[in-house]
């Protein structure tokens, strides 16, 4: 009897023990599930309620109180910094991207993200909608800012698939998308032209990509689309945003120097009006060049002029003062943002701003950064040089670049074509 009464009790010890087994296997497999569905889980867009409640209030008020944050209250101290490189093509804005894209951990970086609009909408752009565009742009800005991709996303082409492409413009230069976090697995058959780097990975899911983003403290953007700074005002007045601007100016006798070598097939025809006659002012090519020039000084003014939308949030910095002293105007653009200047910032600087001639490539962000400066001098015909004074005039004169009136001045090196100026940032 004592038997069986034993037998029975250990039965029970032992269905027991397997349902307690069982209860703490569902819950790990319950824990692998759910962090596997997050990291599936697919991109919201901005049109998305779940999105809008959740997502972009994270991605706005990390620091803030829990209650705030429930009853979707912006928190106006929230220390998120977001910084737009403003520049022109062949402009050096590659170079100084690296800058704050070189930050380290801290800073989700893009680079050019725009070029996917101007690439679709390329009709717009020729048909000179540029109302339109300035109104996309800003708002791809915008949501790139608050980590939300899906304004990006129904831009590239061919589409993503599940929110994945391998066809995101120089994904290579955004440290920020090549990190493990965003590496997906690599896939064999899969074609991706601007892979990265750093690390083998497949095609970028934007789902990763958005949660790095809000994994950030700051985020910078460097683009060469935006043309007028006053289309940025609703931008910089998002309460949700601390939106700091940099416009960064070059010599435009340089820019063109460097666009003939870089697009030599698009200025071919600079090429031959230097060889064979007089360049024709009225053709669209070089109004074009002209309307640049005048965007850009009128940006320029209405930045220095500090409006009350735009103090402490606007600074110029010319890109000859970063090639002959690109420590110290790193410094100065860091401080400007009120974001600590780290040391993997610094190394590279210190790498890549000494480089061996064979080093620097057309694109290449690795210069010797003072002889980089001078180089377009060499390049250009002084015909050429001559026309560009008379299209930019007032732009050079309001960044302080001498004019030449001979090839000879054009070829001394020891005679500088940069005026001393400091033109500052306010921080009022």
């Amino acid at each position: 009897m004592k038997t069986k009464y034993a037998i029975v009790f250990i039965f029970i010890v032992a269905l027991v023990i397997i349902e307690k087994e069982s209860n703490i296997l569902s819950r790990t497999l319950n824990r692998v599930s759910d962090k596997l569905t997050q990291r599936q889980t697919p991109l919201q867009t901005s049109s998305s309620p779940m999105y809008e409640n959740e997502t972009t209030q994270n991605a706005l008020a990390d620091d803030q109180d829990p209650r705030d944050r429930a009853m979707g209250h912006y928190n106006a101290s929230d220390p998120h910094k977001h910084i737009l490189l403003m520049a022109t093509t062949r402009s050096g804005s590659s170079f100084v991207g690296e800058f704050f894209n070189q930050h380290g951990g801290n800073m989700f970086y893009m680079f050019e993200p725009l070029w996917h609009i101007e690439r679709k909408l390329a009709d717009a752009a020729e048909s000179g909608n540029v109302t339109g565009l300035t109104e996309m742009y800003r708002d791809v800005l915008q949501g790139l800012f608050l980590c939300d991709f899906g304004s990006l996303e129904r831009y590239i082409s061919p589409a993503p698939q599940d929110h994945v492409t391998a066809a995101l413009f120089r994904r290579e230069s955004s440290s920020s998308l090549c990190e493990k976090s965003v590496c997906s697995p690599f896939v064999k058959d899969i074609f991706e032209r601007y892979h990265c780097r750093t690390r083998r990975c497949g095609p970028l899911n934007l789902t990763l990509a958005a949660e790095s983003c809000l994994s950030k403290k700051h985020r910078a953007i460097k683009t060469v689309r935006v043309r007028q700074l006053e289309t940025l005002r609703p931008l910089v007045e998002d309460p949700r945003l601390d939106v700091m601007v940099i416009q960064l100016v070059r010599d435009p006798r340089a820019v063109l120097a460097s666009r003939m070598v870089a697009f030599s097939a698009q200025y071919q025809t600079w090429n031959s009006w230097a060889q064979e006659g007089d360049v024709p002012e009225d053709v669209e090519q070089v109004k074009r060049f002209k309307g640049t020039c005048d965007q850009i000084r009128m940006s320029a003014e209405l930045g220095l002029g500090r409006p009350g939308w735009l103090k402490g949030r606007y600074m110029l910095v010319r890109y000859e003062d970063i090639a002959h002293f690109p420590m110290q105007k790193a410094e100065e653009m860091y401080k400007f943002t009120g974001i600590p200047f780290s040391p993997q910032a610094k190394n590279w600087i210190l790498k890549n701003t000494q480089t061996t001639r064979g080093a620097s490539g057309v694109y290449s962000t690795q210069k010797n950064s003072s002889e980089q400066a001078e180089k377009w001098r060499y390049r250009i015909p002084f015909k050429l040089a001559l026309v560009v004074q008379k299209l930019c005039g007032p732009a050079m004169k309001m960044f302080g670049y001498r004019f030449v009136d001979s090839e000879t001045a054009l070829l001394n090196r020891s005679l500088s074509l940069l005026e001393e100026r400091r033109f500052g940032f306010s921080q009022d």
